[in-house]
Order: C-alpha cells, then structure tokens, then sequence
C-alpha cells in the first residue's frame, strides 16, 4: 500500500492571496496565451479548503528541490512554484483523495465500468480544477499553466495514480483549442459547462489507419451549397470519448487537396443524428479511463460548427501539440514519482533474510540510481514548464521532455514491480497498475520515435 502522501512540513497553507500582485509580467505577445492574472474565484477556491491558517507575515523558507526532500511528492519543494502555489495544491491534494482514490484502484467500480463517473466530473468543477487557466468571464480560474501543472501532478502523486480522470485533456488540450480559435459565440457556448463539469469534452485526431501520421486522416467534412458540412468516418482510441458531449473532431474538407490545407476542425455534437460511439475499449493499462471509438454517418453540421479557418486544422493541431506534450511529460514524471516513493517505502519496510531490503547493497544501489535519474528528469520538465509559461516553449523541446518522461517512468515503474518482487506483479500492487498504465505514454501525442524526429532536425546545420 501506498504510504500516505505527505503535506508541508512546516509552511502553512498561505491562501493565494498575493498571487495577484506577485505574478510577473507577460512576456510578450506569446505569453498571454498561457499566463494570465491570478482570479479572484482562484483565492476562493483556496480559501474554501484550505486547512491551515494565513500569516501574512511569515518569512517564506528556502524550497528544497526534490533531491533534498524527505519525499519527492512533499508539498513546498521546487523553486518554479511559491506559498500560493502550495495552498492550490493543497486543494488538489484534498480533491483527490477525498473524490477519486475511493473509486480508484484493483478492482474498483471505474475500472470495471471503464470510466469516472458523472458526479467526479461535476465535483471537478466544483473544487475549480477544471478550465484552471481559462478566463473566468467563461467560468474558469484565470490562472496560469503552473496552476494547471500543479492539477496534473497531484492526480499523478494521488494513491496508486489513478488512471480514471481524463482532465487535463479535456481542460488543457480541449479548451485551449477553442479559446484560441473559437468565435466568441462557440467560447459562450461551450466553455462554461466544460469548466462547471456539466460539459466533457474530446478531441477526434486518431484513425484506424492514422495515428502519428495525422495527414493519412480519412474522415471527411464536405460542405454542402447551403454552408453545413456532411461528416464521414471514424476514429479510434478517443479519451473521454465514451461520455464526451462535445467533440473536436479532425476532418479532410478538401480530399482533394495535399498536405496540410485538407484538414479542418470542427465542434461537434454527440447528440446529432448519424453520430454514434464504440462500447468503452478494453485496454492493458489506464483501465479506468474512457476510450473507446467514434463513428459519424453522413452527420450533418452547422456553418458554425466550423472552428477556426477551413484549411486550417494541421497548423493548429501543431500549434498546439507542445502543450500535449509537455501534459504528458509531467504526469509522467510525477507518475515515475510516486513509483519511487511506494518502492522507497517498501524497500525500507519489507523483511527479507532478517534486514529490510535497503540494507542490501543491490537494492540500495539500485533506489539510488532510480532516484538521480529522477531528480535529473525533473530539472528538464521544470525547466519546460517556465519556458511554457513565458510562452517559450518550443516544438523539439516540449518532444524532447515528452520523450525523456515518458522512458524515465516505463523505466522506474519497472524498476519498482522489480524491487517489490512477486508482489510487484499482483494487479492488486499499485506499481503493477503504474506500469501497465505507464507503456501507452510513449505512444501517444505522437509515439517516441516521431519525437526523435523532431529533435534531430535541430541537430542538423545546414
């Protein structure tokens, strides 16, 4: 089991009080896209579940990074966060353990039915951890992207790491396309109910025969001469797709075109007639969360279903991307974590010839090159986060966190069912849930060797 997660060993839950006047300022045109003042609703959110009294005038202490923690999960640590910072992740702390472990885990009423229920949804919106960084005048915090980061993690560093919630995609791959993107009719229109929970939210990319290749996509919107467009196809593995009531679904508006300038995006209804989905798919790892497949015959859309420009679904797709997988690079790390953790504890508990483990030298050794790889990997993810929230972050970089994250935990977890031996392999283990969880990572938002891809072009000079 798990131990508990740990909370601050000494600094109080400050609410996010200063966070308004301490919020630097924009850098540049870029930037405003991802930092935004702090809300009023945010201190709210705080203040409500906060457990611990403000002093305004305590001296904030030096943040240990996780190397120097006592536990890497410890609230207070890392220098990219502050006292506000904490007092939210506080809240995200309670969110979780009060709302999704109990209906988490081996066995668990989501794993079974193969997703969250309703009600999770709903209670996420309640605590403000949905729509963290999107303007409050369409019912989000007004936060930035470290707020947002810090939701992540905590879903991550939660027992067992739990698989359940598709949040972040629905918050910070969803939204974010309509917020930039969207007329201000369809950000009314959709917005609010997705950061209330009442609305959840999908994106269509993947096809039965497109998956990193996104320009192989067979779906297609055709317009019609009275300005709706006729939606064919399929796609397959769509997270929230099961409960989704609203879509973004990548679509050819042009078959004929070339590259790029044949795909559009488009806002789509699950309600509309022709619109049907797959039973949720039985999966190796992530068994608790929604995936299943999508099916459109001759669905028929409005004119303003349209998102953005016509012809310009690929650019934003890759405009995007970055944000997808630097989401993925954190929960990753935070998963690679908590793994660490549960096997720490472990190693020191567990009896074997008359010591614990970690009086074995192998086994020692073993925790302590798990840990610098760790600790290394969370400078670099640190490090993308700033870039990201200064609106800095690039294409190669944000593949490369994805890249080193997502092999770090494979490797971790792996490290930790070994560690934990026959017990490792027992469904019942949390670390054989975060391996089995862990694999489809360096898959998707583009599988490993596309991000290598990538990278390399940077490496050429001429």
């Amino acid at each position: 089991k798990q131990p508990p997660l740990p909370l601050r060993p000494s600094t109080p839950a400050l609410l996010m009080l200063r966070l308004a006047s301490s919020r630097s300022a924009a850098l540049g045109a870029a930037a405003t896209r991802t930092q935004q003042p702090m809300s009023i609703r945010l201190v709210r959110v705080a203040r409500a579940h906060s457990t611990q009294a403000v002093d305004e005038d305590e001296v904030a202490p030096v943040r240990p990074e996780i190397s120097q923690a006592a536990n890497m999960m410890d609230i207070g640590t890392r220098r990219i966060f502050n006292e506000e910072h904490d007092a939210f992740r506080e809240t995200c702390r309670k969110f979780y353990a009060e709302h999704i472990v109990p209906h988490s885990g081996a066995g668990g009423e989501w794993e079974t039915q193969q997703h969250i229920s309703r009600e999770a949804w709903l209670k996420a919106g309640e605590y403000g951890l949905l729509g963290i960084n999107c303007p409050e005048k369409y019912g989000g915090l007004g936060a930035s992207i470290l707020e947002a980061a810090i939701s992540w993690e905590e879903c991550m560093y939660a027992e067992g790491s739990p698989s359940g919630p598709g949040f972040a995609l629905h918050s910070d791959i969803c939204i974010p396309y309509i917020l930039h993107y969207g007329t201000e009719a369809q950000k009314e229109q959709w917005i609010p109910g997705m950061c209330d929970g009442s609305t959840i939210g999908a994106i269509a990319m993947t096809e039965p025969g497109a998956g990193s290749d996104l320009q192989g996509l067979r779906t297609t919107a055709i317009k019609q001469e009275d300005g709706t467009y006729v939606l064919n196809g399929s796609k397959t593995y769509i997270t929230n797709g099961w409960m989704s009531d609203l879509v973004i679904v990548v679509a050819k508006t042009n078959p004929e075109a070339k590259g790029s300038a044949a795909m559009s995006l488009f806002l789509v209804d699950p309600k509309l007639a022709g619109f049907s989905k797959g039973n949720p798919l039985k999966k190796a790892g992530l068994k608790a969360q929604d995936t299943c497949e999508l099916f459109f015959e001759d669905v028929v859309l409005p004119p303003d279903a349209l998102l953005g420009d016509e012809g310009r679904g690929f650019a934003y797709l890759m405009e995007e991307l970055p944000q997808e997988r630097l989401i993925i690079a954190v929960d990753t790390q935070a998963r690679a974590e908590n793994a660490f953790e549960t096997t720490r504890a472990w190693c020191n508990d567990r009896v074997a010839f008359g010591k614990p483990l970690i009086a074995k030298q192998t086994v020692a050794h073993k925790l302590a090159e798990m840990k610098t790889a760790i600790c290394i990997n969370r400078a670099f993810v640190d490090q993308c986060l700033m870039l990201h929230h200064e609106g800095r972050l690039d294409t190669a970089t944000a593949s490369m966190a994805k890249m080193s994250s997502t092999d770090l935990a494979w490797k971790i977890c792996d490290d930790a069912v070994q560690l934990h031996g026959g017990m490792g392999f027992m469904w019942e283990t949390s670390v054989a849930r975060q391996l089995a969880d862990t694999r489809v990572h360096r898959i998707y938002g583009g599988a490993n060797e596309i991000m290598k891809e990538l990278i390399a072009r940077t490496c050429k000079t001429a």
